[in-house]
């Protein structure tokens, strides 16, 4: 759930703040324009600028252009004698060539880019503190704060925008909603939800997805998956053909174990034909399966359904043909009680499978069916191909042999079944009790 912390559209937007805060204006601009003061109860006593050069104000204005263009180099080539201080004598100036270099630097991507435009943004703060007035001042302070978060380092972002709201006494929906994101990553879940709850209660505040992901997924982490479920169901009701808004629900259902409910939001989503891809295709299966065998009286309707979901995908093209969907399938029909069709998803995932997983699946299916020859050769398919419980897949074999009866051979099975440290008592016992015989 990654969430943007900073644009490039906000060098322009700075650097215009900060113009408009000097004591020169750019050419054009009219001196008497009144701006809203952002900052009007900040504790910082209002310092004097020392911007007095139209010069540094023209040189500002050409590296925001330059930037703004996409010409980086151009940019760096103005803006960096300003930042260095080795072309102006104001450090507001200086503060504010910092600031545009120091994101220009992190919007690069690099690894690099970020940790140099974080020591130019601290720096641009450290110059400017005795002359840039409280809005640029402040605003600079929860850039950093931004930055910080946007680098992962979210204690430090987060102690950052505390001191920005502490100090510069401004509350804005932003500023929440980048808090609740922030304790979200530090896993502070109840704090999270107190600062998205705020975020959508101020006048200020627009419609951001990310801060509902984070709250249903802080809702979830505090158990308190009820309303994470009524929240996802109601972003559904306002966006019934949104695929995000769909799987946001469903999942907030599952995790509430509110599987009729969350059937019934896909059935709907289903007949709207809403479902369309594979992940959907699979999830909806999965929630039937689930819902069957955590109910007797659901069992084997839902698993027929499930399997149902997972015919259609494929048949559709939807629903890739691999051994991991081929082995779902069987599971649902298996659940069923429909070993037939077991069977037959069980020799198709044996087709594509990568290892014997699906074949030693197939062997106790056959077993099950009193299939001793198919039985014996899926267990020894499973063990050529690498299962993870290979005693487990010598004992099945080893039953499949004793049904056809092979007594020395499911003798010599078990024997290789006792070597293993996870069946080797029940190995020995078989054993034991074959030899009286």
């Amino acid at each position: 759930m990654k969430q943007g912390f900073f644009s490039k559209m906000a060098l322009a937007t700075a650097i215009a703040l900060s113009l408009a805060s000097g004591a020169v204006v750019a050419k054009d601009k009219p001196a008497d324009v009144k701006k809203e003061v952002l900052y009007p109860n900040a504790t910082r006593t209002e310092p004097k600028s020392d911007l007095k050069d139209q010069k540094d104000v023209d040189a500002l204005n050409a590296g925001q252009e330059a930037a703004t263009d996409g010409d980086l180099a151009k940019a760096n080539e103005i803006l960096g004698p300003l930042a260095d201080g080795s072309k102006t004598k104001s450090k507001y100036a200086q503060a504010i060539a910092l600031q545009a270099l120091a994101t220009l630097n992190f919007n690069s991507g690099s690894d690099e880019g970020k940790k140099k435009g974080l020591e130019q943004l601290k720096q641009a703060l450290d110059v400017g503190a005795p002359v840039v007035p409280n809005d640029t001042y402040y605003q600079l302070k929860y850039m950093y704060a931004q930055l910080l978060a946007g680098d992962e380092q979210y204690a430090p972002a987060l102690q950052a925008l505390q001191q920005w709201r502490a100090e510069g006494k401004r509350e804005t929906a932003e500023s929440y909603g980048l808090e609740g994101s922030i304790d979200y990553r530090l896993e502070k879940y109840p704090e999270a939800i107190a600062a998205i709850t705020k975020a959508k209660s101020m006048p200020d505040a627009k419609p951001q997805p990310q801060w509902d992901q984070i709250l249903m997924a802080s809702y979830s982490e505090t158990g308190q998956g009820d309303k994470a479920a009524q929240m996802a169901s109601d972003e559904l009701a306002k966006n019934p053909s949104d695929a995000t808004a769909l799987n946001n629900a469903t999942s907030s259902l599952i995790q509430a174990q509110k599987y009729p409910e969350a059937i019934a939001l896909m059935e709907k989503a289903h007949t709207a034909g809403a479902i369309k891809d594979e992940k959907q295709y699979v999830n909806f299966a999965k929630i039937y399966l689930i819902d069957g065998q955590n109910n007797d009286s659901r069992q084997k309707g839902n698993a027929q359904k499930a399997a149902a979901i997972l015919k259609e995908g494929m048949d559709k093209g939807v629903v890739q043909k691999t051994g991991e969907n081929y082995n779902l399938l069987a599971d649902s029909y298996i659940t069923a009680d429909d070993m037939n069709n077991a069977t037959a998803a069980l020799n198709e995932a044996v087709k594509v499978a990568t290892n014997g997983e699906p074949a030693l699946k197939l062997a106790r299916v056959n077993l099950q069916e009193n299939k001793y020859a198919a039985a014996e050769k899926a267990a020894t398919d499973a063990i050529s191909k690498g299962v993870q419980h290979k005693g487990q897949a010598y004992m099945v074999r080893a039953e499949a042999k004793r049904g056809q009866k092979n007594k020395q051979g499911a003798i010599a099975d078990m024997k290789l079944a006792a070597q293993d440290p996870e069946t080797s008592a029940k190995a020995n016992a078989w054993l034991k009790t074959a030899g009286n015989q």
